[in-house]
């Protein structure tokens, strides 16, 4: 990236397969802009939804395993429009306290009562769960979670809604494209299907590299969401140049495994060099690595110092993350090489463990 003149490594970036640059999907774009214009138009349900915007939705249920998909705008307005769409007063939404404020607002602003469980707890969310007789139930978790880079337990959240005839909704951002042999995210990654998850959420401006999200479900959901959502009924289609492109996207990740490869090879070398100079990770296996530093002006003059040798690294802090567990949040990319990991690797020791790589 560019910063006030000063080039500089960015680690902070969701686009995980470095495909918002790739060539073809940017031809592909163009071509779209070119075929369509800059904008839709208007919402979907009036004349915004184009030919590419149903081919993309196709395409995607197709990839995910679904019968149907249904394109939002953002990801947030996804989780928001979810949430209002299925439940309401005297129904009960369950989510895992680490969830992304998207969901966390969904499960408030739908007028259901919001409960949340201890990160991962999967038997905290089973009482929980035995505490509420009545009502529609919605269990609501992030696959990835955004700040520390973990993976839900979800085998154990499909149980438990089986057990309790709760709906299970994942929001798959940050593993559609990247987890899984084939990219398909969360699902392929923990040999779960579309019957055990009966609402599927991903983004499409992470590791497809475009912008916009979808939910994939069954007809009923598709059609529910289509005639309640309000995000989905009451804004503008996200323009169809972005479906198009996005659709190449999609082409890249089921025939280039080389970039989900290439960002495997670099989570791992990280891993390995931050062992080496015994700097403390979490649990994470996926391109989030967090450094918890803890106190927030710390964490900002590291960010600050890396800033000024040509890393770029956010400085996450509270409310973002509890208090007491500022950090820096390192994003992964295919596109990054060794010798970059390695100077970031060093400039990071030097301010935590005094070593260097």
């Amino acid at each position: 990236m560019i910063i006030d003149g000063r080039k500089v490594i960015s680690f902070c970036s969701n686009d995980y397969l470095g495909l918002a640059n790739h060539p073809d999907v940017k031809k592909a774009f163009i071509s779209g802009v070119e075929q369509y214009g800059v904008g839709s138009g208007a919402a979907h349900l009036i004349n915004g939804h184009t030919k590419a915007h149903h081919e993309l939705e196709e395409k995607l249920a197709e990839f995910t395993g679904y019968p149907r998909a249904l394109l939002f705008s953002t990801g947030y307005m996804a989780n928001l429009g979810l949430a209002q769409a299925l439940v309401s007063r005297g129904d009960t939404v369950f989510e895992d306290r680490l969830n992304h404020a998207s969901l966390i607002d969904g499960g408030l602003l739908s007028g259901a009562r919001l409960i949340r469980y201890p990160h991962n707890d999967i038997d905290q969310l089973n009482e929980k769960l035995n505490t509420r007789e009545s009502g529609e139930k919605l269990v609501m978790s992030d696959s990835v979670f955004s700040m520390d880079g973990d993976i839900a337990d979800t085998n154990g959240l499909v149980n438990t809604c089986r057990q309790h005839d709760a709906w299970l909704m994942l929001d798959d951002a940050h593993g559609f494209g990247v987890l899984g042999k084939t990219g398909k995210g969360i699902l392929e990654h923990t040999s779960t299907t579309s019957n055990d998850v009966s609402i599927y959420m991903a983004t499409l401006g992470k590791a497809v590299g475009t912008a916009g999200a979808f939910i994939a479900g069954n007809d009923d959901l598709i059609e529910t969401l289509i005639q309640q959502a309000r995000t989905y009924v009451y804004t503008t289609a996200q323009p169809p140049a972005i479906a198009v492109a996005t659709i190449e996207s999609l082409r890249l990740i089921k025939n280039e495994p080389q970039h989900r490869e290439n960002l495997q090879t670099n989570i791992n070398y990280f891993k390995q060099c931050a062992k080496e100079s015994e700097i403390p990770l979490g649990k994470s296996d996926t391109a989030i690595q967090p450094i918890i530093i803890g106190e927030v002006e710390k964490t900002v003059k590291i960010s600050e110092s890396l800033l000024e040798n040509g890393l770029l690294v956010t400085a996450i802090r509270p409310p973002t993350v509890p208090t007491g567990t500022a950090r820096l949040r390192i994003t992964l990319s295919a596109t990054q090489t060794k010798s970059q990991i390695e100077l970031l690797v060093e400039h990071i020791a030097t301010h935590t463990t005094g070593n260097s790589y």
